[in-house]
């Protein structure tokens, strides 16, 4: 930590400019590297954080980006501030256009009084106050008191307004509530059922209401809702043969299929999810590019509120109908009664299939990032470059009442077996990298292909919907 915190303080030396409401922030300024250290901060948080969910996540970054976005947006009047947009009964803090503010205290004020309300429930939060006070130390031996003050009690009050109105958006504390009891889960052919092995050991899907909460965009609370395929055990089906080829792809994968898979499994258990895995792309467009503070704050307000409605309109589709993943419909229909029951290579997750929550987040992603980046910004990902080995199995054999840390350990007892390195992956475009991601889940054994091609269309509807905002 403390070398992070020498790294990020010694770049942002090398700009401490602060401006008033009419001055423009220049292209390439340097200022751009406390968005990321706030973003890294972030991301090593959801990273540490027990009750870790998609859903949680990913309603955290929408509200960190747009908080970070409206901290700065008055630096410079090429920019507006989005927020009324959003909900045209919310008035935000404005700054006085006669005075001096530093926007860097400002961004950083928002960020640390949003992250620790977001995940106080941790009580992991004090990197989060060594990230702030090394900051405020810094512009406070630069500036006057009064310039210190006012630039942070503005950053703070925009946080607060912010984070008063996230407590209405059906979300707030969710992590209190992952596996609600009081959820009666539906039956019938073709419909979800608790894996025999997964992510967890609940029976209860995780956060079955969540698509009932409020969107950032109001247009994507007003999207229609895909349909998924009518259940069949027709061997002609459109049903049979998606489902057939989950089953059949497992016999075919390669070391590169499963370093795929890994690589995009980004379990909320082991890492910081997929709405930290998309909001690091973010930070790696930012990183490679001559991107100023507005426009670095702009890209995580928008692949937050991207990604957070991303999943409120995943989880509307997935528990409107509940239907099953490709393991029920194998053991079922693909496989004798007498065999070992079929399993996906990859962990299943606790709540339905259709659509997949990993391509609409990363369809998402990807189309707010190409609107700022362009169609053809090649990229190394590296978000998973420092996790530990894992040991890979290409055979397993399960006990017949197996927990779910026993995958992997029958996964190494088995006779084929190899080590997987998590090696930085490189990618042409912010969409190569989506449909990527949205392939590791067939791959995986957790979606069919119609999951994910229904998920990469429906995500990119939502983040043309977060472009569509007004933020010029």
């Amino acid at each position: 930590m403390k070398q992070l915190l020498q790294i990020g303080i010694l770049k942002i030396c090398l700009a401490c400019v602060c401006v008033a409401q009419t001055q423009v922030v220049p292209t390439q300024s340097p200022r751009a590297q406390i968005a990321t250290d706030w973003a890294d901060m972030t991301v090593r948080i959801m990273t540490k954080a027990p009750k870790n969910t998609p859903t949680y996540g990913s309603r955290a970054t929408g509200y960190l980006g747009l908080t970070m976005y409206e901290t700065v947006v008055h630096a410079s009047p090429n920019y507006r501030s989005v927020l009324r947009q959003l909900c045209d009964t919310l008035l935000l803090p404005t700054p006085d256009p006669k005075k001096v503010y530093c926007w860097e205290l400002a961004l950083n004020a928002g960020q640390a009084y949003m992250l620790r309300a977001l995940y106080a429930y941790t009580q992991k939060t004090q990197p989060v106050d060594s990230l702030e006070q090394a900051v405020h130390q810094h512009y406070a031996a630069l500036l006057s008191p009064e310039v210190v003050e006012r630039s942070e009690q503005y950053g703070k009050a925009i946080a607060e307004k912010i984070y008063e109105w996230s407590k209405v958006d059906g979300g707030h504390e969710g992590y209190l509530l992952n596996f609600p009891e009081s959820y009666i889960r539906p039956v019938g052919a073709g419909m979800w059922v608790p894996p025999f092995i997964g992510q967890s050991n609940s029976k209860i899907p995780m956060h079955p209401t969540w698509g009932e909460n409020r969107t950032f965009a109001r247009k994507n609370s007003e999207l229609p809702l895909p349909k998924p395929l009518v259940y069949s055990t027709d061997t002609t089906s459109k049903y049979y043969i998606y489902y057939k080829e989950v089953f059949d792809r497992k016999k075919t994968l390669t070391d590169e299929d499963r370093a795929i898979v890994m690589w995009w499994g980004d379990d909320p258990t082991e890492t910081c999810s997929p709405p930290g895995h998309s909001y690091n792309l973010a930070t790696i467009a930012i990183r490679n590019s001559p991107t100023d503070l507005i426009k670095a704050a702009q890209t995580y307000a928008r692949v937050g509120m991207a990604v957070a409605d991303a999943f409120i309109c995943c989880w509307n589709v997935k528990f409107r109908y509940s239907i099953e993943r490709p393991s029920s419909f194998a053991q079922k229909n693909l496989q004798s009664k007498f065999s070992p029951k079929w399993l996906p290579f990859f962990l299943e997750p606790p709540f339905p299939a259709f659509y997949s929550g990993h391509a609409v987040q990363s369809a998402a992603t990807a189309t707010v990032l190409t609107a700022l980046y362009g169609k053809n910004f090649s990229f190394t990902d590296y978000t998973h470059a420092n996790r530990p080995d894992k040991i890979i199995a290409v055979q397993a054999d399960l006990p017949n009442n197996p927990t779910p840390s026993d995958y992997y350990t029958y996964m190494r007892q088995s006779s084929v077996q190899y080590t997987l390195k998590y090696k930085p992956r490189q990618y042409k475009s912010f969409w190569d990298a989506a449909q990527e991601c949205a392939n590791s889940r067939l791959l995986g054994g957790i979606h069919t292909r119609y999951d994910n091609e229904v998920g990469l269309v429906e995500g990119a509807k939502i983040g043309r919907n977060i472009n569509a905002i007004r933020w010029q």
